[in-house]
This record gives structure tokens, sequence and C-alpha cells, in this order.
């Protein structure tokens, strides 16, 4: 397996696919990064050689300071920062609903957990 910024992406993935497995790093980073350094999307990542993961390697250290734990740390600071300040988000996050306007009266199910279940013919003492 091939360690890049820290994190085993996988052998048997396409190298476009695999560089995705970093926290941070989307298809279109992924997009970027192959095309810098001129790498064919086909290739799979057992297919790469040593020097070809180095220079991805220090292309994505040099390119973006943010990845992987710092910027899981950086969200989860906004995140309580929205929750210590009592905005609308941050309500919504303290009470783990919806965040960005869904629709919460049905949906949300993920999010909301899951549905309680009345028990019938059971009387309340």
């Amino acid at each position: 397996m091939a360690r890049i910024a820290g994190v085993n992406i996988p052998d048997n993935k396409r190298f476009i696919i695999a560089l995705t497995y970093i926290f941070g790093i989307g298809s279109n980073r992924a997009k970027d990064i192959c095309e810098e350094l001129k790498i064919d999307t086909k290739l799979r990542t057992s297919q790469l050689d040593e020097k070809t993961i180095t220079a991805v390697n220090a292309l994505i250290s040099k390119k973006y300071e943010k990845l992987e734990g710092d910027l899981k740390r950086e969200v989860q600071s906004n995140i309580t920062n929205l929750i210590k300040i009592g905005c609308y988000k941050g309500i919504r996050h303290r009470s783990r609903l919806p965040v960005n306007g869904q629709r919460s009266k049905t949906n949300a199910r993920t999010r909301k957990g899951k549905k309680s279940i009345a028990v019938a013919g059971k009387k309340k003492t």
C-alpha cells in the first residue's frame, strides 16, 4: 500500500479515486494533482513507481497545508464556535437536527435517529 499524507491508499483502485481517501482531497483536487504531475488517470496505484508517489507527496504537502487531522480539527472548532455563539446553525447542531435548511418533518432519519414507536395498549399510571 502506498502512503500519502499519512494515509494508506488502496492499491487496487485507480489512482485518481485512491487520492480521495485522504480527507480534504476530493475528485476535483485529485484530478488537478494528476494533471499537474502528468499522471494517467487510468493507472492503478500499484502501477505507480516510488518516484511518482514521492512527487505526489511533495506536491500535496506544498500545495495543501490543511489535510486529514488539521482539517478535521478546524471543522470541529468551527462547529464548536457556532454552538458557543448561539446562532441558528449552532442551535441546530446542538439539538442534532439538519443544519442547512433541509426538511425535517419527514426524512432526516440519519440526523434525528431512530423513530420512536408507541406501544399500543399500554396505560399510563
